[in-house]
């Protein structure tokens, strides 16, 4: 009987493995193909073999400086900000346990938002300034948040309604500055807020990739607690779990990349919101879905900017159509959580 029961359990994470491993390499695909997609479409078409020559280092006419200078920060931007949105929302949702607690509900891309956009209006600040600012934001914005929420003990729904709380106290204060500001200055802080990719530059990406190679691994280590974590306090604790080093470590790491990542293109709306979820759906639960989370980011993103520059007469920043594809969803959890008062 013990032996059945050991074989079924076994029978079992083999095939939670097989499904992961096969799930995060059909992921892995779709994404080097969009950003291969991403390469080769622009105002002029150019082959695979043009491309990859270009990427070898090679000199091909026209196609070096659309494919080097253009194209590849762009793809790169697409891929290190959907990365980090999806990593840095799959943290917040699971170590939360409510798929509300990400980073744009709870209002840390928001003060990234106002710091950036105080920055660019107020001061007339350079585009270095406006991304170290957008960072400190962030970091106040959940250090406030978390301040708040404490309390005596620790309480997520608590945390949430704070934290939707100063999401829409930043929102006003951006909306003042939008009023108050120089019409020439507008332009720019709007292109920012709507999160585009557009201006990418490779200069501008070296902080985010530097963050990703330093906080990533650390958010896989003390990711793999996450599961006892949404267990609960007390069960976390009694497994000898350092819940409170554990979620600070988690979250300041995660609201690291996640500030970087907005510093570099602005909020892209959403991605960090549906990546956890989407995540969960398609690979299941048993093994920690940090890797599918961020891959799914990354697929979110590029497939949106894809379809806001070629699938309509005019084009759209990427965070325009994650916006669109988002805010149903968020209508429809809300709904949702509303039926079973879990909030």
């Amino acid at each position: 009987m013990i032996n059945e029961t050991l074989k079924s359990i076994m029978k079992g994470r083999q095939q939670r493995k097989r499904r992961f491993v096969i799930t995060t390499s059909v992921l892995i695909v779709i994404s080097l193909l969009l950003c291969g997609t991403m390469l080769m479409l622009g105002n002029t078409i150019y082959p695979v073999r043009d491309v990859m020559r270009v990427l070898l280092g090679q000199d091909v006419q026209g196609a070096s400086f659309a494919v080097g200078t253009i194209r590849l920060p762009r793809m790169l931007a697409a891929v290190f900000t959907g990365f980090a949105f999806g990593v840095g929302g799959y943290i917040f949702q699971t170590m939360l346990r409510n798929p509300l607690a990400n980073p744009n509900v709870i209002g840390i891309t928001a003060g990234s938002s106002a710091a950036a956009v105080f920055c660019i209006i107020v001061l007339q600040a350079s585009n270095t300034v406006v991304s170290v600012a957008s960072i400190v934001g962030g970091l106040a914005t959940v250090l406030v948040i978390y301040a708040l929420a404490k309390g005596s003990s620790f309480a997520i729904g608590r945390l949430i309604l704070i934290g939707i709380g100063i999401q829409a106290m930043l929102n006003a204060f951006i909306s003042y500055l939008m009023i108050i500001g120089n019409t020439h200055d507008i332009p720019s802080a709007m292109r920012w807020l709507s999160g585009s990719l557009n201006g990418a530059k490779m200069e501008t990406l070296y902080p985010l990739i530097f963050s990703m190679i330093v906080f990533i691994p650390i958010i896989f280590v003390y990711g793999k607690r996450l599961e006892m974590l949404e267990l609960g306090e007390q069960a976390a604790t009694s497994l000898g779990v350092d819940t409170n080093k554990t979620r600070i470590i988690l979250i300041v790491c995660s609201v690291l990349v996640i500030a970087l990542a907005t510093a570099t293109t602005g909020p892209i709306a959403f991605v960090s919101f549906l990546a956890g979820p989407i995540a969960k759906r398609i690979v299941g639960v048993g093994f920690s879905n940090i890797l599918p989370a961020g891959l799914i980011g990354v697929i979110l993103v590029l497939a949106a900017d894809l379809i806001g520059q070629f699938a309509f007469t005019a084009r759209y920043p990427v965070g325009v159509i994650t916006g669109i594809i988002g805010a149903p969803y968020l209508i429809y959890l809300l709904i949702r959580i509303n039926r079973k008062g879990d909030i």
